[in-house]
């Protein structure tokens, strides 16, 4: 194995080692339990007011075809962009690596530093791997983007930020002042993202080598280089491409984040026989997402579960501690899956991978 190739190996392992999923494990946990424990304090949870039925059983199986649905969108997205060059097995394994990348990652930062790597190993070209990873965050984005004033339109904003008695449309509400720091950083990284990709992919290249002008990441500054003149050249493939290509991407986009924000509705309605106000509970979600970017904490642990069970509040049943174990078992259905696939995937995978590179 060459040394250059040891080191990209040596990185890659401790960038996604299993050992950081305690992390996020025990904090995302250590936050339940410490506001479980602050809002019950004396009192007892009332679990009769969780109305579980051989229908709660159904949604619930629901809620996991949803997160299936999810991950298959990503899927066709990713053989969309990579124009089949992938199977679906790969598409898999690459998801679930990513996806395991953001879990134990910053929700600022996420898994997108190390996706190249993912997609390059499936044998990928590094520039054509770095154009599809910034396609994808570029797709990704836009979907907060438009859905985000599509859903204070279609809601009004006093309504998408009200909670109980707390008026929205206000500073010194909390989740109004995340969402709009969230959308600002979501709304600027997308139109770097576009201008690179679409009309001047020399900034990225620029981009590149200035990050990789930095101490400790100059030794990878010739494969930065070759990797942003790649990037041009994809991103002139990218141009060419038709509408159809275009709205194929989006529309495996929609149905990807879409899927992932049904969880919720199909688990409130396991629990709490929920029947109205579902579009209201969606547009909540898409609001969450976006205020979740501003957690420093791995894959949002502790952040996520604090904000689910406060924003979402208004409509679960109001007894102490339902919120927060209804706040925890969304992320044993949308978060703790992507630890456990990572943690069974990404040894083998590096392994396997690697391995390859040294029989060439």
């Amino acid at each position: 194995m060459a040394k250059t190739d040891l080191k990209e190996q040596k990185n890659l392992e401790k960038k996604i080692n299993p050992k950081k999923v305690i992390i996020p494990a025990v904090i995302g946990i250590l936050a339940v339990f410490g506001m479980l424990f602050f809002q019950i304090k004396d009192k007892s949870i009332n679990f009769n007011e969780i109305d579980f039925t051989t229908t709660s059983v159904l949604f619930l199986f629901i809620a996991a075809l949803f997160m299936m649905m999810r991950d298959i969108g990503y899927m066709i997205r990713f053989k969309i962009l990579s124009e089949n060059q992938v199977s679906w097995r790969q598409a898999f394994r690459v998801i679930m690596l990513w996806e395991f990348a953001s879990a134990i990652s910053p929700s600022a930062i996420g898994g997108t530093g190390v996706a190249v790597v993912f997609v390059h190993k499936e044998g990928i070209s590094i520039g054509k791997s770095a154009a599809i990873v910034m396609a994808t965050s570029f797709l990704d984005e836009l979907y907060f983007i438009i859905m985000f004033p599509v859903m204070i339109f279609a809601v009004g904003p006093e309504t998408l930020f009200t909670i109980g008695e707390t008026s929205g449309l206000n500073f010194a509400n909390q989740f109004f002042y995340f969402a709009v720091i969230g959308y600002t950083i979501k709304l600027a990284y997308n139109l770097f993202l576009s201008y690179g990709l679409f009309i001047n992919p020399v900034v990225i290249k620029k981009t590149l080598l200035a990050i990789f002008s930095i101490k400790y990441l100059r030794r990878w500054r010739n494969d930065a280089r070759r990797a942003g003149l790649d990037i041009i050249s994809n991103s002139k493939e990218l141009k060419k491409k038709p509408f159809s290509f275009w709205a194929k991407a989006i529309g495996a986009t929609f149905l990807s984040w879409t899927s992932r924000y049904w969880v919720v509705n199909a688990l409130f309605i396991a629990f709490f026989a929920m029947k109205s106000d579902h579009f209201l509970l969606f547009a909540k979600q898409l609001v969450m997402w976006v205020m979740m970017l501003v957690s420093p904490t791995p894959g949002g642990s502790g952040f996520s579960e604090y904000v689910f069970s406060e924003y979402l509040n208004d409509f679960m049943p109001q007894v102490a501690g339902i919120a927060i174990i209804t706040a925890f078992v969304w992320r044993l259905f949308t978060y703790y899956p992507y630890l456990i696939a990572g943690v069974i995937i990404g040894p083998k995978w590096i392994r396997d991978k690697f391995k390859m590179k040294k029989k060439d």
